[in-house]
């Protein structure tokens, strides 16, 4: 269904900004041009200089076959959303050609064409004929579209009185009810609340299923990973990977583990809301005698190290959350020392150092990443996101095998007896009593 040879995408940045004048100024502007690059050759200067090439997507080849979902996944500004505005024919290639059989949709983003003065009713058959449905279609989609965006009552009003939740639910609706043969779909799964993004999720499902071809960009790992036959890793512009959903996300995740090894924790990304008067100055995942990892055996409970710089006054009542998610943004537990140890002081410009070490937590072989926050009275100020990864491998040679349906993020230790129900429920009893 889609055949990519050799794609690339390059664009200038740095030069002289483009604006619109009058046909005597172009002319004049011609002229001028003409001048200065023959100045410039006289002088021995590279015409155009002073700008830049910068390829956004570079020898790009892959297929998709019909009916297959295949993920895009890659850091921000890895080329992923220029990947799919080329296809969609939004963006023209510099290099190389895409070839794609069938009718494309595109829900590149939730609500384009929307109109705030027309009605919810109105917007529908305008985004829906942007989005190249007939006006067949939308009438027989209509009702199906509606109940989904859950609008009933604020049809007829105003888009410009809806509130922003109600404008995408509706964006989303119009633009999940497609039926194209070849979908491409960019971070549409990341609006809305959390019941309607399981609703969003649902119906991506659906259309999958279908048998539709689908292209799927999306940061959200949980999501890949269920609906993605194969994904591909961009990196700066360049496929890195392409491989089953589970080996894709792990080299992926391992990218981001390097990458944070190169920069300094107290150089890594800070939420701008916090007050930042505590200082997260340098953290580890760590075993039990502090000593630097980022590897765990399943036997083995992870635990992890910081210190923290106070920069504004002194404390009496400063606290540690600790928080272990997995690749696919999954909470596994959260621990803080406001109820575990209690308050802890430091004084201005000192630093104090945290040991944490975690017990009864049997993770499964994986990978998560830790998030740390510190602050004062409950309030967080200063904390890292997701930006401590680590891997937990199985602990015996002769690995233990799950079903992946079944594998979950925690082992537990269990007890199991066979035997007659009516010997196992009257055993049952009298361990109860």
């Amino acid at each position: 269904m889609i055949k990519v040879e050799g794609l690339g995408k390059c664009y200038r940045i740095g030069g002289r900004r483009e604006r619109y004048g009058s046909l005597r100024e172009s002319l004049a502007g011609a002229a001028a041009g003409a001048w200065r690059r023959t100045k410039a050759l006289l002088s021995g200067a590279a015409p155009g200089q002073g700008t830049e090439l910068f390829w956004a997507l570079k020898g790009i080849s892959f297929e998709v076959q019909e009916g297959e979902v295949l993920g895009i996944i890659g850091r921000n500004g890895a080329g992923k959303s220029t990947l799919l505005k080329v296809l969609s024919r939004i963006t023209e290639p510099t290099e190389g050609r895409a070839v794609l059989h069938g009718r494309v949709g595109s829900l590149l983003e939730v609500g384009v064409g929307f109109h705030p003065e027309l009605t919810g009713r109105e917007n529908i058959y305008l985004s829906g004929a942007i989005l190249g449905m007939r006006r067949a279609e939308i009438n027989r989609k209509f009702d199906e579209i509606v109940a989904f965006a859950e609008i009933e009552k604020f049809l007829d009003t105003p888009a410009k009185r809806y509130s922003s939740g109600m404008y995408v639910r509706l964006g989303f609706a119009v633009a999940a009810h497609l039926e194209p043969e070849i979908l491409l779909v960019d971070e549409v799964l990341a609006v809305g609340d959390i019941g309607f993004q399981k609703k969003c999720l649902g119906k991506m499902s659906e259309v999958a299923k279908g048998g539709r071809t689908v292209l799927f960009v999306s940061h959200n790992m949980a999501a890949v990973e269920r609906l993605c036959d194969r994904v591909i890793l961009l990196r700066e512009g360049r496929i890195e990977r392409v491989g089953n959903a589970k080996e894709a996300i792990g080299a992926y995740v391992q990218s981001q583990s390097e990458d944070v090894e190169r920069v300094p924790v107290a150089e890594l990304p800070r939420s701008a809301s916090m007050g930042h008067r505590i200082r997260i100055a340098d953290a580890w995942p760590a075993r039990q005698d502090g000593s630097r990892t980022a590897q765990f055996v399943s036997s083995e409970c992870p635990g992890l190290f910081a210190e923290l710089t106070v920069l504004d006054r002194d404390y009496d009542d400063l606290h540690v959350t600790v928080g272990i998610e997995t690749i696919q943004q999954l909470r596994v537990t959260t621990v803080t020392t406001r109820t575990e140890h209690g308050h802890f002081a430091c004084g201005h410009g000192r630093k104090i150092s945290v040991l944490l070490s975690l017990f009864d937590l049997n993770l499964a072989p994986g990978q998560y990443a830790f998030t740390i926050a510190a602050g004062s009275r409950g309030h967080p100020l200063d904390m890292l996101r997701g930006v401590l990864p680590f891997e937990v491998v199985e602990a015996d040679a002769q690995p233990v095998v799950y079903h992946p349906a079944l594998s979950g993020v925690v082992r537990s230790r269990a007890r199991w007896r066979t035997g007659d129900r009516r010997a196992l429920l009257s055993q049952e009893q009298g361990d109860e009593r």
